[in-house]
């Protein structure tokens, strides 16, 4: 793997290997769509929709990665989990990143996506790979700038996974959480334009003050639409409470959470999620990202094959 983490260092995108276990590998892929091959993308599918045969009925999701469309995968972060006796892949966490304009800059919502985890491997302690390594070393690629973080969800453990987990996230019962005008911009945004990214058809509700989607099962993630009773509990019964009386579990209501990946939340996950044994595999892996963003320029400058905006607008 450490010549997988050398090479990594001259690549535009992330695409990094670690040990996410005793038994376990994982692969981060930033916006695979944009620099792999098609035989490559096909594969990386089809190991997706293997784990999500054995979650859920085959056929049942038609929206984001899993519609075969390559545009979908040049706007994602897909983190897969390999088991290391057979290379199959086992979990996978599919990240969208959202285009919004707020205070008159482009801005990028990192949506947390669709997690999908084997039966035979829950419990296994691979919640830290899947569901914060990836904003962790974004952040670190955007030297530790806050990144906007987006969740679409009904399910009370999730919910309060996310609110524990980063910054400034709204809705929720926990403490501090309140809306604020740029979350509200971003959330308008986010549903005008970008309901596909998290299977929301476009009769769905949205409800600005609590920020709620009604009605949200019908653009494609069918098959995610749980009861009550059935959605996994936070080990915290106020989200548990919160997801009960706010949402309408027979109608197929949502949750959409904004929040931020800062440093407050970086040092949050390291402290409160990576298991102490990992430190390292973590470490080695944020200085990967971190060479590469500080050895992209110079290997492109001496690239005469590369145009470099106004300081090299041809080619040689």
């Amino acid at each position: 793997m450490l010549g997988a983490w050398v090479r990594s260092i001259g690549q535009r995108h992330l695409d990094l290997r670690l040990r996410a276990g005793r038994d376990f590998d994982a692969r981060i892929m930033e916006r695979p769509g944009r620099w792999m091959s098609a035989t490559e993308l096909a594969a990386l599918s089809a190991q997706l929709r293997e784990v999500a045969s054995r979650t859920l009925p085959a056929g049942s999701l038609t929206y984001g990665v899993f519609s075969a469309d390559r545009t979908h995968l040049a706007q994602s972060v897909i983190t897969v989990v390999y088991r290391r006796s057979d290379r199959k892949p086992v979990a996978f966490n599919a990240m969208a990143a959202m285009g919004i304009q707020l205070n008159g800059r482009p801005e990028e919502v990192l949506h947390l996506g669709l997690v999908m985890v084997d039966p035979e491997v829950r419990s296994k302690g691979l919640s830290w790979v899947l569901y914060g390594l990836s904003c962790f070393l974004l952040l670190l690629r955007a030297q530790m700038r806050p990144l906007w973080v987006s969740n679409v969800t009904q399910v009370p453990a999730i919910v309060g996974m996310v609110a524990e987990t980063f910054s400034q996230v709204y809705p929720g019962p926990h403490e501090g959480a309140r809306r604020r005008f740029a979350q509200l911009l971003a959330a308008r945004q986010i549903m005008a334009g970008h309901r596909h990214v998290f299977g929301v058809g476009g009769e769905a509700g949205f409800d600005e003050d609590r920020f709620v989607i009604t009605n949200a099962y019908t653009g494609g993630s069918d098959a995610l639409k749980k009861t009550f009773d059935a959605a996994p509990k936070h080990r915290n019964a106020i989200y548990n409470e919160f997801c009960a009386r706010e949402l309408d579990y027979a109608r197929g209501d949502d949750v959409l959470q904004l929040g931020r990946m800062d440093l407050e939340a970086a040092m949050r996950y390291l402290r409160h999620s990576v298991p102490r044994d990992a430190w390292a595999r973590v470490l080695l892996t944020a200085v990967s990202a971190v060479l590469q963003r500080l050895a992209l320029p110079v290997l492109h400058w001496f690239d005469s094959d590369r145009e470099w905006g106004m300081l090299r607008p041809w080619k040689w």
